[in-house]
């Protein structure tokens, strides 16, 4: 691609690089200049106008957006029309946006004029949420580089819906009832996921029959919320999966708040232990976990070894030990 001032006189059907204001109008960057907008130019004492001209080989800004976007989707997307060399892409439903990182590093690595910028690996999305945009920075592209970028990038963004439908929430109690709190956020976020929470259950806060609970569960998902912290991996909760038959294949994560979160299997079923915090509304990393959880993601150790980066979470009021307060 070609830039710079050109005379007025030779810029027909060059790209108009900025815009200019004339009696007659705007003319807009990015536009193509025709005769008549050379002779409006002309008449208004613009002898040099700044372009951009396409090359053999060159391809416009909008087409090379709507090629790269349709390269890097996978299912669960849709795009927008390409304007100003931009095209954003969207969820389709609420779920997850599944990113892979490595085809994202190494189409915007292709050229720097070819870039696309994504959620997060993970983010949960609502149905119609923005999940990535691609945009091209020049008025033009190498043919090839698109060619390469579409090819590095391919299918890397997926938009994941949920894979189940039902839960069932078995809660712990020692003295009395626990509040309706914990269930009402539980409900919450497995709403946005359309995952319907089924008749509440409660239990006294000893293994045999929280175990009991579990093995009886009719969601698709179990979730425990304990009435007392899960200290360790042989407290109620975990020992209670082992007790109905089943397995805990993780027990603790390095977000905060949110450690003292367990998960492990009975038969198909995923089983969660939630931490305390997932009794408030706000953003924790039971979070992290149900979100994939729901949306099919198979989590290993080193996925929640992973999550350590970017695993400091926004401060809760209801913590008992605010960070602040520790070593003071």
């Amino acid at each position: 691609m070609k830039f710079g001032p050109v005379p007025t006189v030779d810029a027909v059907g060059a790209i108009l690089a900025h815009s200019v204001a004339l009696d007659s109008g705007r003319l807009r960057k990015g536009q193509v200049l025709s005769p008549a907008d050379i002779t409006a130019l002309i008449a208004g004492g613009y002898g040099h106008i700044t372009v951009a001209r396409l090359e053999p080989g060159d391809l416009g800004e909008d087409e090379a957006a709507a090629r790269l976007a349709r390269a890097l989707m996978g299912d669960g997307l849709r795009q927008s029309n390409a304007a100003t060399g931009r095209v954003n892409i969207f969820a389709v439903d609420a779920g997850i946006a599944q990113i892979d990182v490595g085809r994202v590093n190494a189409f915007n690595a292709v050229n720097p004029m070819i870039t696309v910028a994504t959620a997060p690996p993970f983010h949960r999305v609502d149905a119609g949420a923005m999940v990535a945009t691609v945009k091209i920075i020049s008025y033009g592209v190498p043919e090839q580089d698109v060619a390469a970028a579409a090819s590095a990038g391919r299918a890397a963004l997926q938009g994941v819906t949920s894979v189940y439908q039902t839960a069932t929430l078995i809660e712990t109690r020692t003295d009395e009832d626990p509040a309706t709190k914990g269930r009402e956020a539980l409900r919450s976020r497995l709403d946005r996921l359309r995952v319907t929470l089924d008749d509440r259950v409660i239990v006294n806060h000893q293994t045999a029959p929280l175990a009991c609970a579990i093995a009886a569960a009719e969601g698709d998902v179990v979730f425990v919320l304990t009435s007392s912290a899960t200290s360790d991996p042989q407290d109620v909760g975990p020992a209670a999966v082992s007790a109905a038959g089943g397995e805990v294949t993780q027990f603790g994560m390095p977000v905060d708040p949110g450690n003292l979160l367990f998960l492990g299997r009975i038969g198909d079923k995923p089983v969660i232990g939630l931490p305390g915090c997932a009794r408030s509304p706000a953003l924790n990393g039971a979070d992290w976990v149900l979100e994939r959880v729901l949306c099919g993601v198979d989590l290993t150790p080193a996925d929640f070894a992973a999550m350590g980066v970017g695993g400091l979470l926004k401060e809760i009021p209801s913590r008992p030990k605010p960070r602040g307060d520790i070593g003071r």
